[in-house]
């Protein structure tokens, strides 16, 4: 009987032993795992085939293009945001409008070249457009049309963003704009370009501009054609490139199966206009509201859809794939922009992976922030800079200004 209970004992014990393994193991493994990068759900995507499909015919200044503004209007109320509506005439009288939402940062400190930090505030503009090329008057010729290439799948990720911006307090201060009127030379874009106040203008780090990013074969981001400036490359290309590193530190391709590409091109030519060769790599030709922006040598970045991988100019389109021919390989402005029609040639996740990968990247640059430079809160945490060079000192400059 005594070794009978002394088994069941050791038995016991043995079975407690277990079950303290396999929920510690359990609970280690719940603590290892970690949320999938652009993990957003379905709520971008959703966003833009209600838009599209609500107000296919939404030309500038058309009927269809208030009522998506209005559409975008009240959801970010929904969200919680104050909204600024900025309202502007074409030149026959009629309106179109830019919804913008603004949402303060703390700031930054920023260390100058004698290792002394001042405090600096620095903005980042996130845009896409919600009108569309198409109008009512093309209905005929565009049965199926609803522009969700160009540019509901934009304003997907622009929503997304402003979801996941939604309560959270960043260094930048941080602008959120749905422009009106692309279609009418970039309009929209423009008016609330001018309507910023000198100090405001240079306090932009850097715009994002999002527009079709779901037709294409590939996901691209570009810089400006202000880059092409001699000695001006990595100045406006820094933010281009820390996108980059924003999808290569956080496994984007294999964790989501979209990698962010740049136009690889070896190309030589006048892109810009000045009358001298450049290469054509890191940029494109393709102009959104950016366009704006990048005239006035603010550093920009261009998140959109296509496929640069040809040996000639014009060779280059959106898409390769067979089943979407019928225009050259163009989706923007025919009619094959549409939900329906994408959605029978086109992998079923791929409007929501790029919606979110998009909305993902520029959050996470944002997250980044400046260089040079520590948000407040983590300088008055103590959190300083690693040199990287000697500072120099105040004094002996001072002294040779003096002597010169």
């Amino acid at each position: 009987m005594k070794r009978q209970s002394r088994k069941n004992l050791v038995l016991r014990i043995l079975v407690t032993l277990l079950c303290v393994t396999v929920l510690a193991s359990s609970s280690c493994g719940k603590k290892e795992e970690k949320k999938k990068p652009a993990d957003y759900g379905t709520y971008g995507a959703d966003f833009a085939i209600e838009l599209a499909t609500k107000f296919p015919f939404r030309s500038a200044f058309s009927s269809g293009e208030q009522g998506a503004g209005m559409l975008i209007k009240n959801e970010l109320e929904k969200m919680g945001y104050q909204v600024e509506t900025q309202s502007f005439t074409s030149a026959d009288g009629k309106n179109s409008y830019n919804y913008v939402v603004r949402i303060p940062g703390e700031g930054f400190m920023q260390r100058d070249s004698f290792g002394e930090y001042s405090e600096v505030h620095k903005t980042v503009i996130i845009g896409a457009h919600y009108d569309s090329p198409v109008s009512y008057s093309q209905k005929s010729s565009y049965p199926k049309y609803d522009g969700i290439q160009n540019n509901a799948c934009g304003i997907g990720a622009l929503m997304t963003i402003a979801k996941e911006m939604y309560g959270k307090t960043y260094a930048y201060d941080v602008v959120l704009v749905a422009f009106g009127a692309s279609s009418a030379n970039y309009l929209g874009a423009g008016i609330f370009v001018n309507q910023l106040k000198p100090d405001e203008l240079k306090a932009i780090e850097c715009m994002y501009c999002i527009e079709s990013i779901y037709a294409g074969d590939k996901l691209y981001a570009h810089a400006g054609l202000s880059s092409l400036q001699e000695g001006k490359k990595y100045t406006y290309r820094r933010k281009l490139y820390e996108a980059y590193d924003v999808a290569y530190e956080n496994s984007i391709l294999s964790e989501t199966g979209v990698d962010l590409n740049y136009n690889m091109s070896l190309l030589s030519f006048d892109v810009n206009g000045d009358h001298v060769d450049d290469m054509y790599r890191e940029v494109t030709q393709v102009r959104s509201d950016y366009a704006v922006f990048d005239s006035m040598e603010i550093p920009i970045v261009f998140f959109e859809s296509s496929d640069y991988n040809f040996s000639k100019l014009a060779d280059m389109k959106e898409t390769k794939n067979l089943e979407l021919q019928e225009y050259g390989g163009a989706i923007r402005g025919t009619p094959l922009d549409s939900s329906e029609l994408l959605k029978e040639s086109l992998d079923e996740t791929r409007l929501q992976t790029r919606v979110n990968v998009v909305a993902f990247i520029a959050v996470k640059a944002v997250e980044k922030g400046s260089k040079n430079c520590v948000p407040i809160s983590k300088y008055n945490e103590g959190v300083r800079l690693e040199p990287t060079v000697t500072p120099k000192k105040k004094e002996s400059v001072t002294s040779n200004e003096k002597a010169g």
